[in-house]
This record gives structure tokens, C-alpha cells and sequence, in this order.
């Protein structure tokens, strides 16, 4: 390994961890990934070692046989995994996700009743905003859980559930206006609900089908999936944290911790693409001597390597301040909005380093051009960040007049 994406001040017990996924990446993940992405096939010998290694539970308290492990460690984490796969990393973020908002706004009984089994990865987790044609407006979701003598039922269509197939438990935004008082915040009209369901395709639960795999771009392997619900019934106490109302807090809370996990993902891509970069430069020759050799390349390598760098550093500095139990929002916005425009940046510079061969699908930047565009859109796009950014810089440096 290069000088790029080093962390000072890391544990022991975290320079260990990380050592371990570095291994398993080098030798698990790198060697079958590009196979496995044209393929489209999901990654089921890697998962299992990653639940081996206690990945699956690295967030989770001791308490329910997790590591108990920070917010740093597991970014930190995902970006080795990226760095081998972008697709593997995503199988364990929404699960991740999922197990936070349990941890964070869980009610006993139900903490209790997941994390456990989520910490070894035999519950599988998924979460659900986004609805069709909904795009970035949270607040407009239609998806509705009225009130039943027994709980609830829930009818609607949610949408791009990253392990909607694999996953056997989704949290999922509804509204639940019959809960609170006519002229109430539209904000305080969703909730939360965990849904059980099989692994797979179909019918997966009772008024509940996850129609099949959406074919992407990239981001290949890991599934991708709608979910309709038709009159699914569930119980109240299935509500996160046992009250309604709660749903849209308790959701902005999973994002932010979602986007260090993608500036996290970004920085692996970026650094793979560089660690390509620079290799093919050194090995490909033109005009008598290494393309490294020629200032243009030269300049290129230098800008990705700092690219590479300052997305890591922002990064790190948001996981640290949610480690912190402060608020991150804006560090989260900025190291995400950073990090994806500079991995797409880096992984473009390195693709044209590789002159025609990046083209090619025997080249394995072929691959990372395609997963870097993902990076872009994935738990907010730009335009969504800077508008946090921004409105949050407004109230901060808010004029006295």
C-alpha cells in the first residue's frame, strides 16, 4: 500500500480490523470482482466471509454480539471494501443502516428482537425513502399505513431498495397522517416501519412482492429492487421506536450516517483508479519512455493523488464528528459532494491514462467508470448536498441587522 488514505490516531484494535479487510480485499474481492460484475452476479462466497470477519456487526454494541466498533472504523472499512468491489460495499451499507437507526431510536423490545441476529448477518437489512417519481422530495412519499383494529396497513410502491431482494428486513418511510392532528407538520405525518420478509423474489410477505432485479449502468451484483405493498398488515409495535410521527427525523439521521458510507465508497473507487493510474503509466510506453515519464501524465497522476487525499480527509472528519455525537449534516453534505465529484474526476483522469485499453472490459477501469457515476446520485445527488450546505452556511453566518 501507497502513502494515500492513511488515518492518523487509529487504535490498535482498528489498525488490526482495517488490516484484516485489506487481506480479505487483496485476496477474496480483487481477483473475482470484475468477473463477478459482468456477470451480475451476487457476491454470495464473498458475503459469507465477510460475515466471518464480523462486518455485519461492527457498529452493533457487545451487548448484542456486535464489535461495537465507531462510525470511523466502519467507514474506514467500507472504503477498503470499495476499493476491491463498490458492490459489496453496498450490500452491507443499507444493513448498516438499517442497524443504526435500530441502535439510535430503537425501542428495547426491538433492539433486542434484531440486532443479534442483524450482527451476525442472519437478518439481512434494507430501508426504503424513495418512492417512483419522487426523486429527492422526501416529504411527498404516498405510500400510506392506515390505522386497523389489529395495527396497520400499509399500500403504496417504494422504490431503488438496494438488497430488496436479499434482505428479510426493510425499514420503511410511510405516511401515517391519521396519527397526528389536522394542520400537523408534514414532517410529523411519517413513520418508520419494520417490515419482515422473506429473502427473495415475489411474494415475499403477506400484501408485500418485490417484483425482480433493476438493471443498472453499473453498481452490478448486489440487488436492486422495487417493492409494492398491497394491504400488507403489520403490527403497531412495529413502529420504529413504538410511536408514529417520528419517521422523517429518524430517517435524516440513517442519511447522514449514509453519506460518510458513500464518501467513504468514492474514496476507495478514487484510490483504486489512481493505484491503476499509475501503474499502467509506469508500464506503458510511448515516444521511447514511460507515459509516467511525460509531464502531462505526470501533472495527471499529481492531481488525482490530491483528489484522493482531501476527499479522504473530509471524510474522516465527519465520521468522527457523528463519533462524537455531534451533528454532521453539513461535514456529512461536503465530504459526500466532495469526495463522489472527485472520484468520477480521478476515475475519468485514469481512464484516459489508459488510452484505449480503458475501454475495454478486460481492464478493470472499465468497471470503476461505470460504478463512479453512481457515487454521484446515491443518498442525495450534488444538488441536494449543497443545498444542506448551503441553507445551513446561511443560518450560521446569518447577517445582524
Amino acid at each position: 500500500m501507497g502513502r494515500l488514505c492513511e488515518t492518523e490516531g487509529l487504535s490498535e484494535d482498528q489498525v488490526q480490523i482495517l488490516k484484516a479487510v485489506r487481506t480479505f480485499v487483496e485476496d477474496k474481492i480483487l481477483p473475482v470482482a470484475t468477473e463477478l460484475e459482468h456477470a451480475d452476479e451476487y457476491p454470495q462466497e464473498i458475503v459469507d466471509g465477510l460475515k466471518e470477519l464480523g462486518i455485519f456487526g461492527l457498529m452493533i454494541p457487545e451487548e448484542y454480539d456486535g464489535l461495537g466498533e465507531s462510525l470511523l472504523t466502519y467507514a474506514l472499512c467500507v472504503e477498503e471494501i470499495a476499493r476491491g468491489w463498490m458492490s459489496v460495499s453496498g450490500v452491507i451499507n443499507t444493513h448498516f443502516i438499517v442497524a443504526y437507526l435500530l441502535m439510535q431510536h430503537g425501542t428495547a423490545e426491538q433492539k433486542q428482537k434484531y440486532l443479534p441476529r442483524m450482527a451476525t448477518g442472519e437478518i439481512r437489512g434494507s430501508f426504503s425513502m424513495s418512492e417512483p417519481g419522487l426523486g429527492s422530495d422526501v416529504a411527498a412519499i404516498k405510500t400510506k399505513a392506515s390505522r386497523t383494529a389489529e395495527g396497520y396497513e400499509i399500500t403504496g410502491q417504494k422504490m431503488w431498495l438496494t438488497n430488496g431482494g436479499s434482505s428479510n428486513l426493510v425499514a420503511v418511510l410511510v405516511k401515517t397522517d391519521d396519527d397526528v392532528a389536522e394542520g400537523a407538520s408534514v414532517y410529523r405525518q411519517m413513520s418508520t416501519f419494520l417490515v419482515d420478509k422473506e429473502s427473495g423474489f415475489g411474494e415475499t410477505a403477506q400484501g408485500l412482492t418485490i417484483p425482480g432485479k433493476i438493471d443498472k449502468m453499473g453498481y452490478k451484483g448486489v440487488d436492486t429492487t422495487e417493492m409494492v405493498l398491497e394491504g400488507h398488515r403489520i403490527a403497531a409495535d412495529q413502529i420504529l421506536g413504538g410511536e408514529p410521527g417520528q419517521g422523517f427525523y429518524q430517517m435524516m439521521d440513517g442519511v447522514e450516517v449514509g453519506r460518510v458510507n458513500v464518501a467513504a465508497r468514492a474514496c476507495g473507487i478514487a484510490n483504486r483508479a489512481f493505484e491503476l493510474g499509475i501503474a499502467y503509466a509506469q508500464q506503458r510506453e510511448t515516444f521511447g519512455k514511460p507515459i509516467a515519464e511525460h509531464q502531462a501524465i505526470l501533472f495527471r497522476l499529481a492531481e488525482m493523488a490530491t483528489k484522493v487525499e482531501a476527499s479522504h480527509a473530509m471524510m474522516v472528519r465527519a465520521a468522527r464528528l457523528k463519533d462524537k455525537g455531534e451533528r454532521n449534516d453539513v461535514e456529512a453534505g461536503m465530504a459526500k459532494y466532495l469526495a463522489a465529484e472527485y472520484c468520477n474526476e480521478v476515475v475519468q483522469d485514469s481512464f484516459r491514462i489508459h488510452g484505449g485499453y480503458g475501454y475495454s472490459k478486460e481492464y478493470e477501469i472499465e468497471r470503476l467508470y461505470r460504478e463512479a457515476a453512481f457515487m454521484l446520485i446515491g443518498e442525495g445527488t450534488a444538488d441536494i448536498q449543497k443545498m444542506i450546505i448551503g441553507r445551513s452556511l446561511l443560518k450560521e453566518y446569518q447577517l445582524k441587522r
